[in-house]
């Protein structure tokens, strides 16, 4: 497009139409956002120090060496001020893995208003983005690092489950919201969210462990097919 500006005709430059590689579907709509998620962790200054310690621990030394003395190192207090909130590394862990998803879970600020398609692509996008910031590197490692205990102990099986439902959830709402809205066709709006949760984690895990840098794009490329064909009315 040309206009004139002082007597000089200036041409503007041509907006591409083609979308991102790893682009799921694309949103030209700003709208406010609201944070579908919990409430407050509830936990004491103290409590988030520790928190932040056991986080650097982890990234520094990983699961297997991770010890209550490592987590004070970091925290830079007595091991006494940990075992008054938490009876034992397992104990700490498991409210850590709490704390982590809960700022995982904050990262999904997705919108509540008329463009559920959006929404849906915006979730995908935060949850799997192209390119990993150092933090969300930290979060994504972190979750697949813990997820190992609970193929033995209960107690991190019942978090996860609860980290799966959490999200799942999520993208469940918004799925409804857009058949209810007739955005999207019927269907199983558990069924579909199931699916793209099941993508998101198996893309997630392997982009952490193994060298496949094109599996996160594929990954993404294969959703936005999926919710063209099953959901786009």
């Amino acid at each position: 497009m040309m206009s004139k500006l002082n007597g000089l005709v200036r041409i503007a430059p041509v907006q591409s139409s083609k979308k991102p590689h790893c682009a799921v579907g694309q949103s030209t709509i700003r709208r406010p956002t609201v944070c579908m998620t919990r409430d407050s962790d509830g936990l004491s200054a103290t409590e988030e120090e520790i928190m932040h310690a056991t986080h650097r621990a982890l990234v520094n030394s990983g699961y297997a060496e991770l010890s209550i003395s490592l987590i004070s190192d970091e925290l830079d207090k007595a091991k006494s001020t940990i075992y008054h909130y938490y009876d034992s590394k397992d104990a700490l862990l498991l409210r850590f893995l709490r704390f982590t998803v809960n700022r995982f879970e904050e990262t999904i600020n997705t919108s509540i208003g008329d463009h559920p398609k959006e929404d849906l692509n915006h979730i995908i996008t935060t949850l799997l983005p192209c390119d990993l910031t150092e933090e969300k590197r930290q979060l994504h490692s972190i979750l697949v690092t813990l997820s190992p205990q609970a193929l033995e102990q209960e107690v991190f099986r019942e978090q996860f489950t609860e980290i799966d439902a959490r999200l799942s959830t999520i993208i469940e709402k918004t799925v409804r919201r857009g058949i209810d809205a007739n955005v999207f066709r019927a269907a199983d709006p558990a069924h579909v969210a199931e699916y793209i949760l099941a993508t998101i984690k198996g893309t997630m895990y392997s982009r952490l462990t193994t060298n496949r840098e094109a599996a996160t794009v594929a990954a993404k490329s294969s959703l936005s097919s999926y919710i063209d064909s099953h959901l786009i009315s």
